[in-house]
């Protein structure tokens, strides 16, 4: 008996290994490869980016080329292909909309480049050879997909059985802009701007127009696709999510265990797996403090941050109690990322006020985020929100002790220390409160410093734990079938 494979189209603003900013592109470059090829047939459209890296670049193969209507301009599109591992990957080319030295630029060209983006990929699809059951949309920049396909193309006979599913990676950015602007550049009839529709507070709202058309409707953890039902936690768009409820789900992301492996991780100065707690895995953190400059010291517990310097990830906090917590000498500290200027200039002062407490590595680099998953003793995330988050999964599999704040796919993923049991995976916070983190700090620290087994066992627990994406994967496969 012979069974076709299900096809599945990805579409995204960014995909690793082609364009990265951020989690977005880890979730897009590695859930298909885990997607069972066997039953389906996954493949991944994006943008081809002008700022794409040359070695990236030289991997696309031209297929065809067309013209699409959006509003009264009419656009070229290019369509070219690459293959990664056994997956397909398209790319749609416009040198106008995706020149730049950076994938999103200012949000008027960003809405006018993301609404061609999604009407060209629906125009693609005859052309692809490659008509999708499914088109599995992610975040506000392919918003529009399952708006023009239900609107403009359901119509015609190939396009009517396609499905759609539309994952929030992140309810906060939601691609508004003003309503006339919109209406002119999407081409879309007047009745789709009403609060029915796109509008949303007297603006047009693209990630609206998802959610409302979208077939379904995920998050990437269980307790933010709640949290984002609530006026707290919902961007102004609770009352909206609520009443689609019932096809939003929460499925948890996955890491990429082949990249984040501790055991044959090129970046690390001393490769180790749960035998190796406590001795080899103290070598990376003797080899991180020495690449830092700071001083090695046994009873001082070294907390990684690896984030975007941002209101969002708890920094509020940070600023708060980083001149008490680092006066007080049981900490050291290393950070890494980039962000908004005033919490960078704080890194910057606190690193000169404390220099063998606190290292600012205010930039990106893959290997050393590597080097502090290995090397330090916990990792800080005390998010205002989080839908996911990848550091503590990441942390976690490195035997890295995660301390973070209870909210979205933190609260699902951290199990907190009880020393009765001696169970848990970390440490935990409920409030947003910048004492209340310092205080779960200190006291991660007395376990550390006072109950060195039990600290071996936490690390060890964390180890256990499985979130590939081989997990996740299962539970898109479910919703593709529901389908």
């Amino acid at each position: 008996m012979h069974f076709s494979l299900k096809k599945i189209l990805f579409v995204t603003s960014e995909a690793v290994p082609f364009i990265k900013t951020g989690g977005l592109a880890d979730v897009t470059g590695a859930l298909p490869k885990y997607i069972d090829s066997e039953k389906y047939d996954v493949r991944v459209i994006l943008p081809k980016y002008a700022c794409m890296q040359e070695r990236e670049k030289k991997k696309l193969h031209h297929e065809s080329h067309f013209y699409v209507d959006l509003g009264w301009r009419k656009q070229y599109v290019g369509i070219l292909t690459a293959k990664v591992e056994h997956v397909t990957y398209y790319f749609i080319d416009n040198e106008f909309y995706f020149a730049g030295d950076r994938p999103y630029n200012h949000i008027y060209e960003d809405v006018e480049k993301f609404a061609f983006f999604s009407k060209a990929v629906l125009e693609a699809l005859p052309r692809l050879g490659f008509m999708p059951d499914i088109l599995h949309c992610h975040d506000w920049q392919t918003a529009l997909v399952p708006v023009y396909l239900e609107q403009l193309y359901k119509g015609n006979a190939i396009y009517q059985n396609i499905k759609t599913v539309f994952t929030i990676h992140n309810l906060q950015f939601q691609g508004r802009f003003h309503l006339k602007a919109v209406r002119d550049i999407t081409g879309l009839p007047d009745t789709m701007f009403t609060p029915e529709n796109l509008e949303a507070y007297g603006e047009a709202n693209y990630l609206k127009g998802g959610i409302v058309y979208a077939d379904a409707v995920t998050t990437v953890s269980p307790s933010y696709a709640q949290e984002i039902t609530t006026p707290e936690g919902g961007e102004g768009l609770d009352g909206l999510l609520r009443k689609n409820a019932y096809k939003l789900t929460g499925i948890l992301n996955g890491i990429d265990y082949s990249i984040y492996d501790p055991v044959m991780d090129p970046y690390i100065a001393n490769a180790y797996d749960e035998g190796g707690i406590p001795q080899e895995k103290e070598k990376n953190k003797r080899a991180l403090l020495a690449e830092m400059e700071m001083p090695f010291e046994r009873e001082r517990m070294l907390i990684g941050i690896v984030s975007r310097m941002t209101e969002q990830k708890g920094y509020a906090l940070v600023d708060y109690m980083l001149d008490e917590l680092l006066a007080d000498g049981r900490i050291q500290l290393v950070v890494l990322g980039t962000g908004e200027e005033r919490y960078e200039n704080m890194l910057r002062h606190f690193e000169w006020k404390y220099p063998h407490a606190l290292k600012a590595n205010i930039m990106y680099s893959e290997k050393l985020a590597h080097q502090i998953y290995a090397g330090a003793d916990a990792l800080l995330m005390p998010s205002q929100f989080e839908p996911c988050g990848l550091s503590q999964l990441i942390s976690l599999r490195y035997g890295t002790v995660p301390i973070v704040r209870e909210t979205g796919g933190l609260k699902d993923t951290v199990i907190p220390y009880n020393e009765y049991e001696h169970t848990g995976t970390g440490f935990s916070f409920e409030a947003y409160n910048a004492h209340d983190m310092r205080n779960v700090i200190y006291y991660a620290h007395r376990i550390f410093s006072e109950q060195k087994e039990n600290w071996y066992g936490i690390m060890k627990a964390g180890m256990h734990q499985q979130f590939s994406w081989e997990h996740s994967a299962k539970r898109y496969e479910q919703l593709y079938d529901r389908l």
